[in-house]
């Protein structure tokens, strides 16, 4: 049983509940049940992955790793899975801002990022000659573009649009210091 909050950590508790996406909790069962073979256990994803056993073998296949995961109750068994895991994604080259850590899993104080972070496990394996099912957008690959000596000298002479187009606008008409009239002569004001 958690204990309640209030306040402030109601708040943020709140905003992060309403982050979390359903729909992707259920693309990222049915890509770990298609990796690894066998049906996602029943109940809680998170409650699921806190032990570390499924992403442990979930990092053996796509990691190409050779993890033993410790099956246990003890806590500092199933934190040693879940950092073994984030030491795989090291390995594959995915970023440490694309990562988890060890507490928003064992604690569930970021179960968006947890998902997030096996949607980006899944665009790095693929990059790296996973050829199983991808979770999500590929990861984009390094679209380099050379131009010749003559296309750059042909771009000096064309002008820039990105200033914007005055369109002739000038400053003509403007009177600084003076009264701005808008309904035109007062007609109450006699002529002098």
């Amino acid at each position: 049983m958690s204990l309640p909050i209030y306040g402030l950590d109601k708040e943020l508790a709140e905003k992060q509940a309403s982050k979390y996406d359903v729909e992707k909790e259920k693309e990222a069962k049915y890509w770990i049940e298609e990796v690894l073979r066998e049906p996602f256990p029943p109940g809680d994803f998170q409650e699921n992955l806190k032990d570390g056993v499924i992403l442990t073998r979930l990092a053996n296949a796509v990691c190409k790793t050779n993890l033993k995961p410790q099956v246990s109750k003890m806590p500092f068994k199933q934190m040693e899975n879940i950092n073994n895991f984030l030491q795989a994604m090291d390995k594959i080259g995915v970023p440490k801002f694309d990562q988890f850590q060890t507490i928003d899993l064992y604690e569930s104080k970021n179960p968006t990022q947890v998902l997030l972070s096996l949607f980006a496990l899944s665009r790095h394996a693929a990059k790296n000659g996973f050829d199983g099912p991808l979770l999500g957008p590929k990861l984009a690959d390094k679209h380099e573009v050379s131009f010749s000596d003559e296309q750059l000298n042909a771009g000096k002479f064309i002008p820039s649009q990105q200033m914007g187009y005055t369109g002739g606008a000038n400053a003509s008409g403007i009177i600084y210091g003076a009264r701005r009239e808008i309904g035109g002569v007062d007609p109450g004001k006699k002529a002098t």
